[in-house]
């Protein structure tokens, strides 16, 4: 009974997502994003999230006041419902290339034909999902790895939204589809994935429970390993992603820049030497462009 009570749920969440994303794809893709930042921008500073927000941005920013802060955390959330919206719209966007533009094209045109195995680390910036996009365009067909959704039918609604992006798949990280053992699996599978010259997307600015704390804005949070771990065992790249958006439309810059990656007999040190230099160079991103970062999730502990 409980189980059937469970799925009736989902079934009711799926269906007004869905009622809600042909709302968004009835309009033009600059109006679907521009009402949605509209609506995002004046419900969500009134929710607890906001002062979560505040508070991450007092840490990062002490220098500047309440009223600047404040006024970071909603142009905040403004970008994120532009987000929301733009993820309904994912196959609209790409279906016009010149809304999505690579910075340092000659460093991009050096490497994409001989990237090997390689790992790309973004961050909660701009429109995040579109920081893929050079590994895209390279012919590279990367995967990544993504948080799940309990409900299965909003999970999969998801993920075929953003096949265009991931073309070599989408590796759940918690339940899939219901299932725990496959996530459990995911850690095994995108160690095979990288070592058999697969390139896998991660983001990597979340707080992580079992990461190593390294400096980010003068204080240690912990941060992810994974990506440090793999590439110096399977001898892979790093290449960290930074997807500006251009204005308050659905255009982005890319920034594509190459961590190097140390090898020395102390696999700790190197493993840390990483992590910090990944949150360093996010934390540089950040700082020129602070109201495109999700300040609202948690990064301190």
């Amino acid at each position: 009974m409980m189980s059937r009570l469970v799925d009736l749920r989902h079934r009711v969440e799926y269906g007004l997502l869905m009622l809600i994303v042909g709302l968004v794809r009835a309009l033009p893709l600059e109006t679907a994003v521009s009402l949605s930042a509209a609506i995002w921008g004046a419900v969500a500073p009134r929710l607890s999230r906001h002062q979560r927000a505040l508070a991450n941005l007092a840490i990062a920013f002490p220098e500047k006041s309440h009223a600047e802060r404040d006024a970071i955390a909603r142009a905040m959330w403004r970008n994120l419902g532009r987000v929301m919206a733009e993820t309904m719209l994912i196959d609209r966007i790409l279906a016009e290339p010149d809304r999505i533009t690579i910075a340092n094209a000659r460093v991009f045109q050096r490497y994409k034909d001989k990237l090997g195995p390689a790992i790309g680390c973004s961050l909660h910036m701009g429109n995040w999902e579109f920081a893929i996009w050079p590994l895209v365009a390279a012919g590279a067909k990367p995967s990544a790895v993504y948080r799940t959704v309990k409900n299965p039918y909003v999970d999969a609604f998801l993920r075929h939204q953003r096949r265009d992006l991931y073309p070599g798949g989408l590796l759940g990280k918690g339940k899939v589809d219901g299932n725990r053992e496959a996530g459990q699996q995911t850690a095994r599978q995108i160690t095979d994935y990288v070592r058999n010259g697969g390139r896998l997307g991660l983001v990597c600015d979340l707080y992580d429970k079992s990461g190593l704390p390294v400096p980010f804005f003068g204080q240690d949070a912990k941060s992810v390993v994974i990506p440090a771990m793999l590439a110096r065992r399977i001898g892979a790249r790093i290449w960290l992603a930074r997807c500006l958006r251009i204005g308050t439309g659905s255009r982005f810059s890319i920034d594509i820049k190459e961590l190097k990656v140390p090898r020395t007999a102390n696999a700790g040190d190197d493993v840390k030497w990483i992590t910090a230099a990944m949150q360093r160079e996010f934390e540089a991103w950040i700082r020129e462009a602070p109201e495109q970062w999700m300040w609202s999730n948690r990064r301190w502990s």
